[in-house]
């Protein structure tokens, strides 16, 4: 089975996690942070948590950035991990 999706840069960072320094450690810092949160396990703890307004607005930011930021080509190919 190959493996589409990749969580590397968690793996690999070993620079500052903080907010609010500057714009690099910021992206990297919510890097880290977006990396973590998708993690299996963490996820399956923390989804029957969340209330169903909390999954709705989570769904709804997260799909209202790729709309905002990635042209359809990209969105298939880095999002859906398609070939477009």
């Amino acid at each position: 089975m190959t493996t589409k999706h990749s969580h590397r840069f968690v793996e690999t960072y070993e620079g500052l996690v903080a907010f609010g320094l500057s714009r690099d450690v910021d992206e990297k810092s919510l890097m880290v942070y977006l990396q973590k949160f998708a993690d299996d396990d963490l996820l399956a703890c923390l989804m029957p948590r969340l209330s169903d307004p909390e999954l709705g607005q989570l769904f709804d930011l997260l799909t209202r950035l790729l709309r905002a930021h990635l042209n359809d080509q990209e969105y298939h190919r880095l999002f859906l991990k398609e070939d477009h």
